[in-house]
């Protein structure tokens, strides 16, 4: 591997991809006045309305305290509402509003043209066959990644 160059690496090119996509995805959603993570707080919550901090934090992979001002800021546009939870009144449950549905309506339309874009790039066998191969770099990836060991004892090891 140390004869290939960088630039022909899977991984780089995969984080290429990424800066792409995500750099695409933010002029977008910029018009609307979104960012990346409220963005996909509207997308969550269009598929599944009620959610909770928490969930939408492991949705959006963002932490809990990070989701909170999130959502503190797009209860302010007007965008979701929050009401205490039925179940525990110290829980939040945020729901889209119209003006989040519209918002998402329209920011979904601009991002999806890329899909289309790369439906038109590539022939049907060859879509299926990148999203095998991509499907397998990411499992690949989750394999790969380090765990944090799970500790029995709050002690350190005896030496």
């Amino acid at each position: 591997m140390a004869d290939v160059p960088a630039e022909e690496y899977l991984c780089t090119r995969i984080r290429r991809a990424e800066q792409a996509l995500m750099a695409h995805h933010e002029a977008v959603l910029r018009t609307y006045g979104l960012t990346m993570t409220q963005y996909t707080v509207l997308l969550a919550l269009s598929r599944d309305d009620g959610m909770s901090g928490a969930q939408l934090a492991r949705a959006c992979g963002v932490t809990q305290q990070s989701m909170a001002t999130v959502l503190t800021g797009m209860q302010a546009k007007g965008l979701i509402d929050r009401q205490p939870s039925p179940v525990h009144a110290k829980v939040m449950i945020a729901t889209l509003t119209d003006a989040g549905q519209r918002h998402l309506d329209g920011a979904y339309q601009e991002v999806n043209v890329l899909e289309k874009a790369f439906i038109d790039k590539f022939t049907a066998a060859e879509h299926r066959q990148f999203c095998d191969l991509l499907d397998r770099a990411t499992d690949t990836l989750i394999e790969q990644t380090p765990r944090p060991a799970k500790s029995t004892s709050h002690r350190p090891p005896s030496a």
